[in-house]
C-alpha cells in the first residue's frame, strides 16, 4: 500500500509510489490516490504539496491544522528543501549546473495539457542539478528544485536534450519513469528543529 518514512502527532510522511495519483484526478476512474488511501488509516491527514503519478518518493502531510498552516508558509517562502533522484537519457559531460528556464501550462496544444518553456508568459523556475553517475547512454541527477512549478524537473530537462527515463509525457515511456523525490527537509511546525525526511531511490 505504502510505506511509512515518518509519523508523529503533527506529521506524517509515507513514500508514494510510481504510478499512483497524490489527489484524485476528475474522472471517476481517477478517484484511487494516494491521499483517499491514507485517509483509511490517518482521516486526519492534510495536504501539503503533491508528487506527479509516475514519481515515486518522500511526500508529507499535517495531522493538525497548526502544522498545515505553519508548513504551507513554509512552502510559499520556499523554506522546505527537496532532491529528488532521476536518470536521464544521454551524457552530461558537467559536473553540476541550473537550469533557469520559465514554465507554464499549454492549454491550447496538447491533450492532456503540457508545460511549456515560454519565455514571455512563463512562470520563474530554477532547477539545481548535479551528477551522481554515469554509464554508457544516461546519466544520473541529484536535482534540486529551487521553485516548485508543476512539471518543472521534467520540462527542464527536456530542454536541454536530456529527458528523464521512461517519462510519457516529455521522452519516451517505459516501465516507469525514473524519478523519484529522495529527500524533503525543513522546520518541524512544532519544535521549530531541522529534520530531514529520506526515502532512497530504488534505481
Amino acid at each position: 500500500m505504502f510505506d511509512i518514512v515518518f509519523k508523529d502527532e503533527s506529521l506524517l510522511a509515507v513514500n508514494k509510489p510510481c504510478g499512483l495519483l497524490s489527489v484524485p484526478g476528475r474522472s471517476l476512474n481517477r478517484k484511487d490516490c494516494l491521499i483517499n488511501r491514507l485517509h483509511g488509516k490517518f482521516p486526519e491527514a492534510l495536504l501539503l504539496h503533491r508528487l506527479d503519478m509516475d514519481t515515486s518518493g518522500v511526500i508529507i502531510f499535517a495531522r493538525t491544522l497548526t502544522a498545515q498552516k505553519s508548513l504551507a508558509k513554509a512552502f510559499e517562502k520556499r523554506e522546505v528543501n527537496k532532491k529528488y533522484v532521476a536518470w536521464v537519457d544521454g551524457i552530461i559531460k558537467d559536473e553540476a549546473g541550473e537550469i533557469d528556464l520559465p514554465i507554464r501550462k499549454d492549454m491550447q496544444h496538447s491533450l492532456p495539457p503540457k508545460h511549456i518553456v515560454d519565455f514571455e508568459y512563463g512562470k520563474p523556475s530554477i532547477t539545481r542539478w548535479k551528477v551522481s553517475d554515469r554509464n554508457e547512454l544516461s546519466t544520473r541527477l541529484d536535482l534540486y528544485p529551487v521553485t516548485g512549478r508543476s512539471h518543472q524537473l521534467r520540462v527542464h530537462l527536456k530542454e536541454i536534450g536530456h529527458p528523464i527515463i521512461g517519462d510519457p509525457i516529455y521522452g519516451m515511456k517505459k516501465e516507469r519513469m525514473l524519478l523519484h523525490a529522495e529527500k524533503i527537509s525543513f522546520n518541524h511546525p512544532e519544535d521549530h528543529q531541522w529534520i530531514e525526511l529520506e526515502c532512497p531511490a530504488p534505481f
